[in-house]
């Protein structure tokens, strides 16, 4: 899916500024990556209207989504979400990370498993299906990432698994994610209790939308702190 997002460029920066964005009903973000071949990368501050940003993060294609950039009323460039933060209780968005894509290059992006149908080994045998990767990495041209790839588990049985291999036919893109890894399988109905009583429970994921790597933008420097070193007990 390719969008339209209309964005404005901010002159200053910080903590502050980007609360005085958001009391205006703004989202702050930053732009990151050359805007043609040769040119230096420089990030460049904007903000954006949070509603239709929330359409296209609400859209089928997710993160993923193609967006035209215009920033001050000019096309800026093609760019991709890379990283949203969101309001812990309202969901809304506080700050995002778009990058510049150059669209005759291949990018890797993180792409979501859609399981289809309704298992045999589940209705008819008694069996649990078992969704192992719900995504994976792919690499692919900017204007061809899927929204999804679809799984169609109505032929499983007890027993049965689907590998990454399993669904490469026909695609356009190129996994990253190892071929062999197992996507889905149907097990027993004990064998799926034995392991749901061994396994520790998943840890909740933080209100930080993240997805897989771009066309190598430039890092962001993040702070780094030395650990404190405890002194060394007085001898008496």
């Amino acid at each position: 899916m390719e969008a339209v997002l209309e964005a404005v460029k901010r002159t200053t920066t910080g903590k502050n500024e980007n609360n005085r964005t958001r009391a205006a009903g703004q989202c702050p973000a930053v732009i990151y990556g050359a805007q043609k071949a040769g040119d230096a990368i420089a990030p460049l501050p904007v903000s954006v209207d949070p509603k239709p940003f929330l359409r296209i993060l609400h859209s089928k294609s997710g993160m993923n989504t193609l967006i035209t950039l215009k920033v001050d009323g000019e096309t800026d460039a093609q760019v991709l979400v890379k990283e949203v933060q969101l309001d812990p209780i309202t969901h809304a968005p506080l700050h995002a990370d778009f990058y510049r894509v150059n669209l005759d290059r291949t990018i890797e992006v993180t792409v979501p498993i859609v399981l289809k149908g309704e298992s045999r080994g589940v209705k008819v045998e008694g069996g649990i299906l078992d969704f192992l990767h719900r995504e994976i990495v792919v690499e692919t041209l900017p204007n061809q990432i899927p929204n999804s790839i679809e799984v169609d588990v109505s032929a499983m049985g007890i027993g049965d698994a689907i590998h990454l291999r399993d669904v490469l036919a026909n695609v356009t893109w190129t996994p990253v994610t190892d071929p062999d890894t197992m996507l889905v399988h149907v097990v027993a109905l004990k064998a799926a209790e034995a392991a749901a009583e061994a396994g520790p429970a998943a840890a909740a994921e933080p209100e930080v939308a993240k997805k897989g790597k771009t066309d190598k933008p430039e890092e962001k420097a993040g702070d780094k702190k030395a650990a404190d070193k405890k002194p060394d007990a007085k001898k008496k």
